[in-house]
């Protein structure tokens, strides 16, 4: 609706994407998401693992307690907002390796007490 603040907000989200290489950092984060995310794949509770760019999800056979999932991984220090069957994350472009790492082993500990 052309709201100025939100049309402003939008060139400097433009301006800072194109101010690096945004393609490779998302190719980075993905190839780290499939390392991290791999040993999902055989949990009991796992029905699929998929990553594609940026996005990681994790698929279970059975419906998320989000109540308990949620306020479990925030005692992780994670911020992730299950869905439905899904577990997923669309971490930020910045967000590190070392970051990243750390987020994958939260919702691994909450998944692997289920």
């Amino acid at each position: 609706m052309a709201n100025p603040l939100a049309c402003a907000i939008a060139t400097a989200s433009i301006t800072l994407l194109q101010s690096f290489d945004w393609q490779k950092t998302i190719q980075s984060i993905e190839t780290q998401l499939h390392e991290l995310l791999s040993p999902f794949k055989t949990h009991s509770l796992v029905a699929e693992v998929r990553v594609i760019g940026a996005i990681g999800v994790i698929e279970l056979h059975n419906a998320v307690d989000m109540k308990t999932y949620q306020k479990r991984f925030i005692q992780e220090g994670i911020w992730v907002r299950p869905f439905g069957k899904l577990v997923y994350i669309m971490p930020p472009y910045c967000i590190t390796a070392e970051k990243l790492k750390f987020l994958v082993s939260g919702i691994h500990k909450v998944l692997c007490e289920k």
